[in-house]
């Protein structure tokens, strides 16, 4: 009877260990339910072919993430994978707590090809230290009725967008909507026109700032030339706000990572009808380009058994077949940011990405000319932080716009809030 009670304790035991699982925690910031309900049903795939391992998400929000992610890191709770930016990387990394994720992106490389422009942000220090998930790229949108009726064709040079924007600009109408708040969303537009103007870089080798330059005025001088188009409310605009103005006939061209699902719910133009192309670049330089970010997945734990699992849950967003349901989440917004993600059925397949198919290939092949402003000379400094916290770019565009200085001045002055913030 007593070998028989042992030899039950012992099967107990053992299946206690088989059936033990590790658990895994995923903070993400994408908060619309939607978003929310597709990473579930992946995670709940996921789960379910994987019983050793139980991720869980737990939904944050941008607003007050970094602190509260530190504050986890201080506390030793931190999740196991947090989604992040580059410049949050950079952030979180000087914590300690981040993991380098090389080998599994370096095999994640060879099976699904990163897009230099996705995995580069994230490499430096010889190591990986995110795992790209989607990208966002922001392109010139417009309405091509609007532009048919005035004679116009799409905008490709400077020249030809300023030209445009003035002839488009009647009594009740503005040619184009440009954003003059100190917000990211000014960072990033502006930035589209210092990387066209020749302005990409703003740190030298060495680390030290790289902003008072001829070709960053040049850019600054364009955006104040462009903005006098714009209408006068966009000097505080976020990004809905341009949104609402283009599908609602206010302006009929903005600037902006995609306009497709407010345009297909609040307008009932064809998708015929709603326009794409690359940011336009002077006519002299012809240099393509526009801000490019890929959203990644930090790993945040040591703990051998939770890093594994982590990253095998990562390595399962980015097989093909679930590769495109995770990135529809929110359907023409987030781009593939690996060669077959950018041909997988599963992206390819959703209604509204069916129904908006060439907008999207445009999405896709802007996506090659991509750069971040503090991610462009293969090193990362840490001075991007708090030059991105504070929105220096943006309030370089605030003294031009709102406060009258010359374009000279206002770079100058940019460069050398710079300075001071990286020291």
């Amino acid at each position: 009877m007593g070998n028989r009670i042992n030899f039950v304790l012992v099967v107990l035991l053992l299946g206690g260990f088989a059936l033990a699982q590790v658990d895994v925690r995923l903070w993400h910031m994408e908060q619309p339910p939607h978003r929310v309900d597709r990473v579930q049903e992946l995670i709940d795939a996921f789960n379910a072919a994987n019983p050793d391992i139980e991720v869980v998400q737990e939904v944050q929000n941008w607003g007050d993430v970094i602190p509260k992610a530190l504050s986890a890191v201080r506390a030793r709770v931190q999740p196991d994978i947090l989604f992040a930016i580059p410049d949050f990387t950079l952030t979180m990394k000087a914590t300690g707590a981040v993991q380098p994720v090389t080998e599994l992106a370096n095999n994640l490389h060879q099976q699904h090809g990163f897009l230099d422009a996705a995995i580069d942000p994230y490499s430096y220090q010889d190591e990986v230290w995110a795992v790209p998930l989607y990208g966002m790229v922001q392109s010139l949108w417009y309405r091509k009725d609007v532009l048919a009726e005035a004679g116009i064709e799409p905008p490709t040079t400077w020249e030809e967008l300023l030209a445009a924007a003035e002839a488009l600009t009647t009594e009740d109408r503005y040619g184009i909507g440009i954003p003059g708040s100190k917000s990211l969303y000014a960072d990033q537009v502006i930035y589209n026109f210092m990387i066209t103007a020749g302005a990409k870089t703003i740190f030298n080798d060495d680390g030290s700032i790289r902003f008072d330059t001829p070709e960053t005025v040049r850019a600054f001088q364009y955006y104040h030339d462009l903005f006098q188009f714009s209408p006068p409310d966009s000097v505080s605009w976020i990004w809905g706000d341009a949104e609402a103005a283009f599908a609602s006939g206010r302006v009929p061209m903005i600037i902006q990572f995609t306009t497709i699902t407010t345009f297909d719910q609040q307008t009932e133009d064809l998708p015929a009808n709603l326009g794409v192309v690359p940011i336009p670049a002077p006519a002299e330089l012809g240099e393509r380009g526009n801000i490019y970010y890929s959203n990644g997945a930090m790993v945040l734990t040591g703990d051998p058994a939770k890093k594994a699992a982590a990253e095998k849950f990562l390595a399962y967003l980015l097989e093909p077949d679930n590769y495109g349901r995770f990135l529809n989440m929110e359907p023409a917004l987030f781009l593939p940011v690996t060669a077959d993600g950018q041909e997988a059925e599963s992206f390819w397949n959703d209604p509204l990405v069916v129904e908006y198919e060439d907008q999207v290939r445009t999405m896709v092949d802007n996506s090659a000319y991509g750069a971040l402003f503090g991610f462009t000379t293969g090193q990362v400094f840490d001075g991007i932080g708090p030059i991105s916290a504070q929105n220096l770019l943006s309030q370089v565009v605030q003294r031009v716009l709102v406060d009258g200085d010359s374009p000279e001045d206002a770079v100058t002055w940019g460069q050398a809030q710079m300075e001071a913030a990286t020291r």
